[in-house]
């Protein structure tokens, strides 16, 4: 699971739709009550990488097959907590052509996240893919450093903690003018029941081709896990704008069993120029 979501979180590029009334009610009741005074004490980040209204949309291909499509998009939230301002986004995505006849997929992510600290209060999470079904509802409670997983049981974890969809956020948030090749940015995030460190390796600067644009890109590494999926720990690569948006363009990975290509299909509502070279 942890390596798939190195896949997804780059950014979601599968995953799903729907969650019912009753369950977004819930979701408000919890978000807009208070938990404690320290909770004004927590973190707060000045950036400029996204903000509400921006929209960024993606093609997954497997071999040279378009397999699925992907939309992130942030929303403005009426919703605080102790009076800090929630963020709400929303990732979700589905199967595509011939994939979808054998593998459908159906997903959606959400979280509700601190919009100047940038970490999740809620992490929202249906999966259905092939069948197989994954419902996730979890709670942070971030002064205390702790995550309620909504079946009863409550984890320890670091200070700022990230959800799966939370993290992509937070990364575009890094000051990367320094980064030297070689440098590894680590990002802790809770997914499935446990904390797991999301590591990318910046490998420099390079200019890429994605539909008629060419972009000026930061290339990074996601170090992953060699085994099953991947035979290098450099076989995933994302190309992130060299700009102060900091979006994903274009990512591929090399598994054991062929490739698999994400590249952006549409932005918009972005929050400054996009680092364009040229258009052909």
């Amino acid at each position: 699971m942890k390596t798939k979501w190195l896949l997804i979180s780059l950014p979601v590029v599968i995953v799903a739709i729907g969650t019912s009334a009753f369950k977004q009610q819930n979701r408000l009741e919890f978000a807009q009550t208070p938990q404690n005074d320290e909770v004004n004490k927590l973190r707060t980040i000045n950036y400029a990488a996204f903000k509400p209204g921006e929209v960024l949309e993606y093609r997954l291909h497997y071999g040279v097959v378009d397999a699925g499509t992907a939309r992130l998009e942030v929303k403005n939230s009426t919703l605080n907590v102790s009076g800090r301002e929630v963020l709400h986004v929303v990732g979700t995505g589905q199967s595509r052509g011939a994939f979808d006849w054998f593998y459908k997929v159906r997903d959606r992510y959400e979280t509700y996240m601190d919009a100047k600290g940038v970490f999740p209060w809620l992490f929202v999470r249906r999966v259905n893919e092939g069948g197989y079904k994954i419902n996730q509802d979890y709670k942070f409670f971030q002064a205390q450093n702790k995550v309620d997983n909504g079946k009863g049981d409550t984890f320890e974890v670091p200070e700022g903690i990230q959800d799966m969809l939370s993290a992509f956020y937070y990364a575009r948030t890094i000051d990367f003018s320094s980064a030297k090749v070689g440098d590894i940015y680590t990002i802790p995030a809770f997914v499935d029941d446990e904390v797991f460190p999301l590591k990318i390796k910046y490998s420099g600067i390079e200019k890429i081709k994605v539909g008629k644009e060419y972009f000026e890109c930061m290339k990074f590494h996601p170090v992953v896990q060699q085994g099953r999926i991947f035979s290098k720990e450099d076989d995933l690569t994302a190309w992130i704008t060299n700009d102060k948006n900091k979006i994903p363009v274009l990512a591929q990975a090399k598994v054991l069993v062929g490739s698999i290509k994400m590249e952006i299909t549409k932005y918009e509502g972005v929050a400054n120029p996009m680092a364009i070279v040229s258009k052909k």
